[in-house]
C-alpha cells in the first residue's frame, strides 16, 4: 500500500479472504485497497462484509458511508437516473447491511432541510431497451455524509418547485410490513433437514466454518475424536477451541414454521434421553482410573473420547456426579467405588479438560453395563452401620487412639514430604466430636488412608467395610508396620 502498488495489495488482500474469510481485517485490508485503486463498488462490498462480521467497527461504517454518500449524491445531481441508479444499487441490496450504518451520527453542519429520513423508491425506469422491474429501497440517507452539492440541490423549496413527474414519491410497500414468502408443502422433504451423523432431524443445529450443519451433541462427539468435519474433513482445530457452538438460527425457524410436529417429537426424544441419562438411581457412569475416597479432592486429566462425553452428559444433565473405580482383569471394574461430585472444569484447546471432583459416597456394584464407550452400572449406597453401649464405648476409645497415633506419624515425616502431602490432599482433618455423625465415618480416616503407601487392594479392600471399628483397626495395622518400616 505504501509503495502505490495496489495491485499487489488486492491480491494480498484477496489471499487473507480465501484462508481467513471469517476475519473482518483481511476483508478491510482487501477494502481499502480496492478503493486506493479506484474500484469503489468492490471496495462497498468488502466493507458491508466487515460490517456484517464486525458491526461495531466505526471506521469502517464511515469508509462504507463516504462512499455510499459519493454514489447517492451523483444519483441526484444528475437528471440519468435511469442509468446511473441500477449500477450504484446493484452491490447493496442487503438492505439489513445497510440498516447497520444508520447507527452513525451525522457531522456537524447538516442542514435542517436535510435532516430527514428519505425513503426513495425507483420503480419501473425505463433506460432505452431495458427497464428496472425491481423495487430499490434506499433506506437512511439522513445519516450519511452528505456532500455540500447534495445539501444545496435537495431543499424544501427545490421539492415544491419541481414538476410532479420528478417529485419522489413515498414506497408504501417497503414501510409496511414484510409479506412472508410461503413454500408449498409437497415441496418441503424432512431429509433435506436430517443431521448426517445421527440420520434424526436436526436438533440445536449448528454450522461449521466449512458450512455444514450437525446436531450440536453430534458435533461434539465427533470432535472429541478428531478435529476434523465429518463431511469435507476441513480443520476444525480453531472452531474447537473457541467452543462457539451457535445455534444456526435460521433452522431452528424453518423447523419450527414447516416441520413443527416432527421437531416437537424430536425434543420429545431427547428430552426422555437426558431424563434416562439423569437417573443415578438406575444406572452411574463410571470413570475407571484411580482410588477415589469421601471427602478427599480428586482431580482427573480428561482425554479419551469416551470420557469426555460422559464428563459433558453429567455437566448437561445437571447431576456433575459419576462413579470411579479402579480397573479388574475379569469384569472390567471393581466391585466397589466412590461417587465424585464435579467442581470445577477447565478445557484446554484441543478438547481435553482438568476436572476437579470430591469423593461423597461409597456404593457397591449390583450389575455392571456399558453406554456409547464408557462403563455403567447398577448401583447400592454403603452406610456404616452404628455400635451402641458398651460397643460404643469401646469404638470411641479406639478412635482417638488410632487419631493420636496417625497424628504422630505425620508429625514425624520430613518437612518436603508433609508440604507436598498438605499441597495435594491438605491438611489432616481435625477429630469429629462424634465418629458416627456421618454415613462415611470421620474424614481424618479416608484422608489417612489416600495418604499411606497402600496398594490398591488394600485401599479398595478398606473402603469396602461398612463398621468403622473394622476401618480403624485395619489403619492401626498399617500405621504400626509404616512405623516399624521407616529408617531412623
Amino acid at each position: 500500500m505504501e509503495m502505490k502498488n495496489f495491485s499487489q495489495a488486492i491480491k494480498d488482500g484477496d489471499t487473507m479472504c480465501q484462508l481467513r474469510p471469517l476475519w473482518p481485517r483481511a476483508h478491510y485490508i482487501k477494502a481499502t485497497a480496492l478503493r486506493s485503486a479506484g474500484s469503489s463498488e468492490e471496495a462497498l462490498q468488502e466493507y458491508l462484509f466487515c460490517a456484517a462480521l464486525k458491526p461495531d467497527w466505526i471506521a469502517v461504517k464511515l469508509e462504507a458511508q463516504k462512499i455510499l454518500s459519493h454514489m447517492f449524491s451523483s444519483v441526484f445531481v444528475n437528471d440519468g437516473l435511469a442509468t446511473s441508479l441500477p449500477a450504484c444499487t446493484s452491490r447493496i441490496k442487503p438492505t439489513s447491511l445497510l440498516s447497520s450504518l444508520n447507527t452513525i451520527i451525522p457531522r456537524d453542519g447538516t442542514k435542517a432541510g436535510c435532516s430527514k429520513d428519505l425513503t426513495l423508491s425507483c420503480s419501473k425506469i425505463k433506460d432505452g431497451n431495458s427497464q428496472l422491474s425491481e423495487n430499490v429501497n434506499c433506506v437512511g440517507l439522513s445519516s450519511l455524509f452528505i456532500p455540500p452539492v447534495l445539501k444545496r440541490k435537495w431543499t424544501e423549496n427545490s421539492k415544491q418547485s419541481e414538476p410532479p413527474s420528478k417529485q419522489l414519491k413515498e414506497d408504501h410497500v417497503f414501510s409496511s410490513a414484510v409479506v412472508k414468502r410461503q413454500v408449498p408443502l409437497q415441496l418441503l422433504d424432512n431429509a433435506d433437514f436430517e443431521c448426517s451423523l445421527c440420520m434424526r432431524l436436526f436438533y440445536e443445529p449448528v454450522t461449521t466454518p466449512c458450512g455444514h450443519t450437525f446436531c450440536l451433541k453430534c458435533l461434539e462427539r465427533c470432535l472429541d475424536h478428531n478435529p476434523n468435519c465429518p463431511l469435507c474433513k476441513e480443520n476444525l482445530s480453531e472452531y474447537l477451541a473457541t467452543r462457539a457452538y451457535c445455534k444456526t438460527l435460521l433452522i431452528e425457524e424453518l423447523l419450527q414454521q414447516y416441520l413443527s410436529d416432527e421437531l416437537t417429537e424430536r425434543r420429545k426424544v431427547y428430552e426422555e434421553e437426558m431424563k434416562e441419562l439423569s437417573n443415578l438411581n438406575q444406572e452411574v457412569p463410571i470413570f475407571v482410573c484411580t482410588m477415589a475416597f469421601p471427602t478427599i479432592p480428586c482431580p482427573l486429566h480428561v482425554f479419551e473420547p469416551r470420557y469426555r462425553l460422559m464428563i459433558r452428559r453429567s455437566l448437561e444433565t445437571g447431576t456433575k456426579q459419576f462413579g470411579m473405580c479402579i480397573a479388574d482383569e475379569l469384569k472390567g471394574f471393581a466391585d466397589h467405588g466412590c461417587m465424585l461430585a464435579v467442581r470445577d472444569v477447565k478445557f484446554f484447546p484441543d478438547g481435553r479438560s482438568v476436572v476437579d471432583t470430591i469423593g461423597i459416597a461409597r456404593f457397591k456394584v449390583l450389575s455392571h453395563g456399558q453406554r456409547d464407550g464408557y462403563h455403567t452400572a447398577k448401583i447400592e449406597y454403603l452406610e456404616d452401620k452404628k455400635a451402641e453401649g458398651e460397643d460404643l464405648t469401646e469404638l470411641l476409645k479406639l478412635h482417638d487412639s488410632v487419631y493420636d497415633q496417625a497424628m504422630a506419624w505425620f508429625t514425624s515425616l520430613k518437612d518436603d514430604m508433609k508440604n507436598q502431602i498438605i499441597s495435594h490432599f491438605g491438611p489432616l482433618p481435625v477429630k469429629d466430636p462424634d465418629p458416627q455423625g456421618k454415613p462415611n465415618g470421620p474424614a481424618w480416616c479416608w484422608w489417612l488412608l489416600a495418604v499411606l503407601p497402600l496398594e490398591n487392594k488394600a485401599q479398595l479392600t478398606i473402603l469396602a467395610m461398612n463398621t468403622l471399628k473394622g476401618r480403624l483397626i485395619a489403619i492401626r495395622r498399617v500405621l504400626i508396620f509404616v512405623t516399624r518400616k521407616r529408617p531412623r
